[in-house]
């Protein structure tokens, strides 16, 4: 039997705060399908108080699926399938890991399928997380838009730690997370569909990000900026978003498919440390 969660929406459409369980207990068959199940509508997933450790925290997150090591990130001291996603409170005016609108590792031939961020230090205020509700966005998108992504694919490349679009010198970025840069493998082009389908729940949603995304397939980087551009306006719309104001204990959970995520940079002086870990994904389905 299934059992019944409870679930509080955080907006129409996206994200909901998850109550009355403890994920530091072992998660039985019957949770871990309707925490899928919940992840699948809700695509964002708030626990309060967890206080998870690394086992429990691997633990939960072989419940959604295969624990994934992601490339280019250098993993946390502590296990090699966690990555902590620090910032020190010295490490002021840089440009921090994750602050803009993406899907994670969206550019691999089997991008993951979502990831865990549970809360350990941080700051009194400031270091929030937003989500962009990327079926909605699809679902609500222009006609001349949607005729121009329907069936057509992105090419996705790992800018950021290649050679090609690789980031200038002189940007200051995190001693804290470990980043390979220069791989000209990075720079390889791979195509995905703009629109893909969830392999649990069949919905739709647009598959582009500002990060990993260079182009539409068929057309040039400067042809498709204007069309990039517009999307992205679209996909990012207040509407479609949720900011989380992180707490102690905090977990949160979603679905790198489906959604777009942004970390909020504005909290220079203070130390903000989170563990994350990811799990596995499928090659895009288009939708």
């Amino acid at each position: 039997m299934t059992p019944d969660l409870a679930l509080e929406p955080v907006t129409p459409s996206l994200g909901a705060r998850l109550t009355g369980i403890d994920l530091k207990q072992p998660i039985s068959d019957s949770l871990a399908a309707a925490l899928r199940a919940a992840l699948a509508e809700r695509l964002v997933l708030f626990l309060p108080g967890q206080f998870l450790d690394i086992p429990a925290l691997k633990r939960a997150t072989a419940a959604f699926g295969p624990l994934l090591r992601v490339p280019y990130i250098a993993p946390s001291p502590e296990d090699p399938d966690v990555v902590a996603v620090l910032k020190e409170a010295d490490e002021t005016r840089i440009s921090t890991f994750g602050g803009d609108w993406h899907s994670d590792f969206s550019f691999l031939a089997e991008p993951p399928g979502g990831s865990l961020l549970q809360a350990v230090d941080l700051p009194p205020v400031g270091g929030d997380t937003l989500w962009a509700d990327q079926a909605t966005a699809w679902a609500t998108l222009p006609d001349d838009l949607r005729a121009l992504v329907a069936g057509r694919r992105a090419i996705q490349t790992g800018a950021p730690y290649g050679v090609t679009h690789a980031p200038a010198a002189d940007i200051a970025t995190s001693r804290s997370i470990r980043i390979a840069r220069g791989d000209p493998e990075a720079d390889r082009e791979r195509a995905h569909p703009a629109v893909r389908r969830h392999p649990d729940s069949g919905r739709a949603a647009l598959f582009l990000n500002p990060i990993y995304t260079i182009r539409l397939d068929g057309m040039s980087e400067a042809e498709s900026a204007p069309v990039l551009a517009r999307l992205y306006a679209h996909m990012t719309r207040p509407e479609f978003c949720c900011r989380h104001r992180w707490r102690p204990g905090d977990l949160v959970i979603w679905d790198n498919r489906m959604t777009l995520h942004f970390a909020v940079n504005d909290y220079d002086g203070h130390r903000r440390l989170l563990w994350r870990t990811t799990f596995a994904g499928e090659a895009p389905i288009p939708a």
